[in-house]
């Protein structure tokens, strides 16, 4: 029955990818294991980064399901969709409730995606990662596989308009080989996973073929890289007020 939903909503995607003439570059996509359970960590820097993290597994004709916030499956549009696609709801006040159903999926063989940083990155530099990715996927016994997107905040961000009217814009993808989760504690993988999210995401970032059009764009450029987006201390500074 999830098919039936989910298998549309790929049709739409790809039809409004077409539609803005999107320039995706998408490499490791061998990655992904073409059967059997994997958990997908990406870092999180857009609305839209679970469409392009699904578009990752796609080549292996995988669905992922992806756990998000419960508040998405109460919205009268988005919440029957995200139901439909078996998704994974998350209350954070019940979060042994997301956890169970996370192993669950995965030890009946399906790919999860999941956002270690939580929330969005409005520096677009790597946040702090959560340890559920590294501790499902090492309890389940299923790869962990690391991902980075980059280019989707320009596409619709937190604090910025979305501007669905900008066509062209490129799309970095990159999944890395998986992450050995035999040995070494929940905290120790995370740290690796952080770490090769971290170079994924530096190879995206050298390998994207667009640079701001002048000052007024450089908003989706990271401070460290010539860009006026908020570092990760001004972002911290304001999440605190």
């Amino acid at each position: 029955m999830a098919e039936l939903v989910y298998r549309p909503v790929i049709g739409l995607a790809l039809s409004l990818f077409k539609a803005w003439d999107l320039k995706i570059d998408l490499r490791g996509t061998e990655n992904i294991p073409r059967s059997g359970g994997a958990v997908l960590a990406s870092n999180h820097i857009s609305y839209l980064d679970f469409i392009f993290d699904g578009y990752a597994a796609r080549p292996r004709k995988r669905l992922v399901r992806f756990m998000a916030k419960d508040s998405v499956f109460r919205h009268r549009i988005s919440g029957p969709l995200m139901r439909g696609m078996r998704h994974i709801p998350v209350d954070r006040r019940q979060g042994d409730a997301a956890y169970a159903h996370a192993l669950d999926s995965l030890r009946s063989g399906e790919v999860v995606g999941i956002f270690p940083e939580a929330t969005i990155s409005q520096s677009f530099c790597l946040k702090d990662f959560k340890k559920g990715a590294a501790r499902l996927a090492q309890e389940s016994g299923v790869p962990l596989i690391p991902m980075a997107l980059w280019g989707t905040q320009r596409l619709w961000t937190k604090g910025r308009k979305r501007d669905f009217s900008r066509s062209h814009t490129p799309v970095t993808i990159r999944v890395g080989e998986p992450i050995d989760t035999s040995e070494g504690t929940a905290e120790e993988l995370t740290a690796r996973l952080r770490e090769r999210v971290q170079g994924l995401l530096e190879h995206a970032q050298r390998d994207y073929p667009d640079t701001p059009s002048g000052p007024e764009d450089s908003w989706w450029l990271p401070a460290h890289l010539g860009g006026t987006a908020p570092t990760p201390e001004e972002v911290a500074r304001r999440e605190r007020r």
